[in-house]
């Protein structure tokens, strides 16, 4: 698939578009499915994969998308075992994304960015793990020592940047000129493969600028505002911090 065509890398909002089936791989339990374009995000970087629907607009038929994954240059959608015949190539469907599901993540993935430029920022600390589900998420660092006041503190700066409504912008660079930019890479081990002359970055303007792979909302305050729920030491200089977005009715409700 040409990339040009996997459109969650540049349009994060799109939620339908129309597709031809490329290849269909019923072998299996679930039918694999790879379409000529495709607005589902594959998962990487502790963004799960997308979920959703494909609708064959000769008859109506829809099949469940339960997944998506890269495959060589490939989006792989994963449909449930439903006991119907999967699309064959060359159908027209309708893509259509669980868009809730879909748009907490880019939110949470954001607040997550968010966290880590307040923490490089304040602290020095790297990045040695992190993961998400749609509206909570937990991100591993190198620090030695971490209390309630810290973490405290580390909570309000990150709501302070998120309310500062930051736009978040996204750039493809050349290797070389991406490995130009200072700190770019957070993690403690650079986890791109040498093969890849395109880095991907994303940018929240006057906090934080990475290399990164998964989707997000284009202002901070879409994010709205998020609560550290928990903390915890994974190693002598490993420590974790749980966090999850604040629902805008239970803040105004409390």
């Amino acid at each position: 698939m040409d990339v040009r065509n996997q459109i969650a890398y540049r349009d994060a909002y799109a939620r339908t578009v129309e597709a031809r089936v490329a290849d269909v791989d019923a072998s299996g339990e679930a039918p694999l499915v790879v379409l000529d374009r495709t607005i589902f995000y594959p998962g990487g970087g502790g963004q799960p994969a997308d979920r959703g629907m494909l609708l064959r607009a000769a008859d109506g038929q829809a099949w469940t998308v339960r997944g998506a994954r890269k495959s060589g240059g490939d989006i792989v959608h994963e449909l449930e075992p439903e006991g119907t015949p999967p699309p064959a190539r060359g159908d027209l469907l309708t893509v259509d994304l669980d868009w809730p599901r879909r748009y907490a993540l880019m939110r949470t993935h954001t607040a997550l960015h968010a966290l880590c430029g307040v923490v490089w920022r304040d602290h020095g600390a790297k990045v040695t793990g992190g993961n998400m589900v749609p509206g909570s998420g937990r991100m591993d660092f190198e620090f030695e020592r971490m209390s309630g006041d810290l973490v405290a503190e580390i909570e309000a700066s990150v709501n302070a940047e998120l309310a500062a409504k930051r736009d978040v912008r996204v750039s493809v660079l050349p290797r070389a000129e991406a490995f130009a930019i200072p700190d770019l890479i957070r993690t403690k081990i650079n986890l791109l493969p040498a093969g890849i002359e395109e880095i991907r970055t994303i940018e929240i303007v006057g906090l934080d600028l990475q290399a990164d792979g998964g989707t997000h909302v284009s202002n901070t305050s879409e994010v709205g505002s998020i609560r550290v729920t928990g903390y915890e030491s994974k190693g002598r200089i490993n420590k974790r911090i749980r966090l999850e977005l604040v629902d805008p009715d239970s803040e105004a409700d409390g």
